[in-house]
């Protein structure tokens, strides 16, 4: 059986992509959606990023096979709370979270009965709201499911037959692993680009309007990183602490061991890293996750 109805609890730049993409490649599924912000509910139904904006969660969900919650994951318990009285017996319960442990078991709490499924699609940008969404969101990028041993593979193998539909590669992860993998490679990330950016808008011997005049393209890059949705992030940060104080603790010692080589003057060191990092970036170009082309396909007009 295959999906045939979809609601989207959330209408954000997720929710908003999710709706926008079903429509524009998976049109035979009927798609619903209902977000907490009457604002943001009367923006969706303008776009027309879900076929109905409901006036309630229990109306958005009743009759849907498949419910992807596209809230702050520290909402996502309260998100599915909101179901609970609504959901159709057999229906799948995913989500779109960045962090995965702690998700799945708010989730399950919730929800005891339901199939959870839970999801990451591994993209985004640092715009939100109804008006950021697009249906190209997920092209050629990863979704991430995380199931546990005993989901039944049917509910596993139907979420990740609607992904690949949107255009994404699915990879299947233990929520642990994931949590870890994702601290690397986005929350830490994250969380050095708001320090640095905050760390320049406080230097009092920097006016700011220097640092926006002469930001040069790294700088620009974490402005850009450091743009993103505060209340997602500082949700993402409390829910995976665990793996983000490990992750931040080796960073430490590497950024320890790199002011060390610059008091030094250990220049081999400098070097050492410099090019093994270059290796990195190469291989996410290989592997079609960013852009080769001048300032990585971005335009300053």
């Amino acid at each position: 059986m295959s999906i045939e109805r979809i609601a989207i609890i959330g209408l954000g730049l997720i929710g908003g992509s999710i709706g926008l993409a079903l429509r524009e490649m998976l049109p035979d599924i009927a798609t619903t959606g209902w977000d907490a912000d009457r604002d943001v509910r009367r923006k969706a139904a303008e776009r027309g990023l879900v076929g109905k904006v409901s006036d309630s969660a229990d109306d958005a969900v009743r009759d849907a096979q498949l419910v992807i919650l596209c809230v702050p994951v520290g909402a996502m318990g309260a998100a599915a709370q909101s179901i609970a009285g609504a959901l159709p017996p057999g229906a799948i319960v995913s989500d779109v979270g960045s962090s995965k442990h702690s998700v799945a078991q708010a989730i399950a709490k919730a929800l005891p009965d339901a199939v959870v499924v839970p999801a990451h699609p591994v993209a985004g940008t640092e715009k939100s709201g109804p008006e950021a969404g697009f249906p190209e969101l997920f092209r050629h990028r990863w979704c991430i499911l995380t199931p546990e041993d005993a989901t039944p593979a049917e509910a596993v193998e139907q979420v990740a037959a609607v992904w690949q539909g949107l255009g994404a590669k699915v990879e299947i992860m233990e929520p642990a692993h994931h949590d870890l993998v994702l601290a690397v490679t986005s929350h830490i990330p994250h969380l050095i680009a708001y320090t640095i950016v905050g760390t320049a808008s406080d230097l009092e011997d920097v006016t700011r309007g220097e640092v926006i005049k002469y930001s040069a393209g790294g700088f620009r890059d974490f402005t850009r990183i450091a743009a993103s949705d505060p209340t997602m992030w500082r949700d993402v940060f409390l829910t995976n602490r665990d793996a983000v104080l490990e992750v931040l603790g080796r960073f430490t010692e590497d950024l320890t061991a790199l002011q060390r080589a610059i008091r030094n003057g250990d220049g081999d060191t400098l070097f050492e890293l410099f090019e093994r990092t270059r290796t990195i970036r190469r291989s996410i170009i290989e592997e079609g996750q960013d852009d080769a082309r001048p300032d990585f396909g971005r335009s300053d007009h």
